[in-house]
């Protein structure tokens, strides 16, 4: 786990510096091994699509153990798989361009930017904030979680997962489709649980619990894996509409959605900062016990 800290340490850092880092993934390997699989339809078709590229990252994980400089080498490939399913933007940068764009229509157009799915983001604070959320759980927290949990093998395959589930550019058939948004939503709900939480710890905790609540009380038994983690959704956007119902005398401030965006990173950013110190911790009460 100290190694993975590491890892994500100096991802994150790198990300920093050079955010272009970021945007070297191409995917396009993916669509032409999900293509080749054709002949196959259905869940098969997820598996095997998912299957092949994991197993092959877990080899080489396994194979570089045999080196001499073997924890070095594994180091540097967790680094680069890590970094690779960090994209396909980084999230901060995003948050740059619309916060530093000149007019509300190049900022409604750098917003559109947050939605990996290539659902429309509509310029107000509660929108806004729900799409900040979802990009801040495919592009990073779930990332890091799947990554903490099960090292680079789990990294890739939550960002293929999401890949093959939510890109509309993969051709799916309608079976493999629906297996394939089965796995990503699976893979977003325990991430997507933590960060709600997060939220309601750093944020507005009332607000974001009840919406929760309310979720989850209407949700079936099957939404874990049947429909996305719509309570982050709907948790974001009480958080921010809690904020602007609190007003304090700054009802201009609250209602725009720069201001929002602004408390809403901030918000995020102490989340992340919440998450790799609990990691700290373990690791520490690692070496101690």
């Amino acid at each position: 786990m100290a190694i993975r800290l590491l890892i994500v340490l100096i991802a994150l850092g790198l990300l920093l510096v050079a955010p272009q880092l970021a945007r070297w993934r191409d995917d396009r390997w993916f669509r032409r091994w999900v293509a080749q699989l054709s002949d196959t339809s259905g869940a098969a078709r997820v598996v095997l699509a998912l299957l092949l590229p994991t197993a092959l990252c877990a080899l080489i994980v396994g194979l570089l153990g045999w080196s001499p400089l073997g924890e070095l080498l594994r180091l540097l490939f967790a680094l680069a798989v890590l970094l690779y399913c960090l994209g396909p933007r980084e999230f901060e940068t995003d948050l740059e361009a619309i916060l530093h764009a000149s007019d509300d229509v190049s900022r409604e157009a750098a917003a559109q930017n947050l939605a990996d799915d290539g659902q429309p983001v509509a310029w107000s604070a509660p929108a806004l904030g729900e799409a900040v959320a979802y990009a801040a759980l495919r592009r990073r927290f779930a990332v890091l979680l799947w990554f903490f949990l099960l090292g680079p093998i789990g990294a890739l395959l939550y960002r293929l997962a999401q890949t093959l589930g939510r890109n509309d550019a993969i051709r799916l058939d309608p079976a493999a489709q629906r297996a394939a948004g089965y796995v990503a939503n699976a893979l977003d709900w325990l991430p997507a649980q933590l960060l709600t939480f997060t939220l309601a710890v750093v944020g507005h905790w009332d607000a974001v619990i009840d919406a929760w609540r309310r979720w989850h009380a209407q949700a079936p038994a099957t939404s874990w894996y049947s429909a996305g983690p719509g309570f982050l959704g709907v948790a974001a956007k009480a958080d921010v509409l809690s904020d602007i119902e609190a007003g304090d005398g700054y009802a201009e401030e609250h209602h725009d959605p720069l201001g929002e965006l602004q408390r809403l990173r901030g918000a995020l950013q102490r989340a992340l900062l919440a998450w790799l110190s609990v990691v700290a911790l373990v690791v520490i009460g690692g070496w101690i016990g």
